[in-house]
């Protein structure tokens, strides 16, 4: 009999940046548990194969949804499109992010802009988009993937560790609006972690 700590069986998941290093990691370990995923991500071969290996692994009839976090357009019909396919969703997963390092006095504006875009306003309009849903069934699970360089800062990091310090607030204030109705909202911040 296998062991599992926790069983996510008939539970959905949308994970963004689900092909990534960090990603494919909580996509396993999500799967493993029994849930069914929508893999998020910018690649569509990427997706298609990783996706390919889950259901090998795991089953569960994953789906894969191609998004661009940087495009609002994109991003707004992202949820709508992950509990079209999934029929509905119970786990958000923020995982998706980028960086565009620079010394602050050389940091130009679209490089502020790009990290701010994709790490804290994409997740922003993606939790908004999820908080209906869970409200309404009165259970929700958001999870971002923050950072410790929001709590420590980082040099050459300015834009990265204020989006990253953005989604811890972000995820403190949704949680204080949301836990009345049995939707949860919390962070991990990793360190440096060894993908490829």
């Amino acid at each position: 009999m296998e062991n599992r700590l926790f069983d996510l069986t008939g539970m959905t998941a949308l994970v963004t940046g689900a092909a990534g290093g960090i990603g494919s990691a909580i996509c396993h370990a999500l799967a493993q548990q029994g849930a069914r995923l929508a893999l998020s991500g910018t690649n569509p071969s990427k997706l298609r194969s990783f996706r390919e290996e889950l259901n090998d692994t795991y089953g569960h009839d994953h789906v894969e949804i191609t998004c661009d976090l940087s495009n609002t357009e994109q991003v707004e019909h992202l949820v709508p499109a992950a509990m079209d396919t999934l029929g509905k969703l119970d786990i958000l997963v923020n995982n998706a992010g980028i960086t565009r390092d620079n010394l602050a006095m050389r940091m130009k504006d679209d490089e502020w802009d790009a990290v701010i875009r994709v790490n804290l306003e994409a997740a922003f309009r993606l939790m908004r988009a999820a908080t209906k849903p869970m409200m309404k069934a009165r259970f929700g699970r958001i999870v971002s993937i923050t950072s410790v360089v929001g709590a420590t800062g980082n040099p050459g990091q300015i834009n990265y560790a204020a989006a990253k310090a953005g989604l811890v607030g972000m995820s403190k204030s949704l949680g204080q609006e949301l836990a009345t109705r049995g939707v949860t909202v919390n962070c991990v911040a990793p360190g440096f972690i060894r993908t490829a």
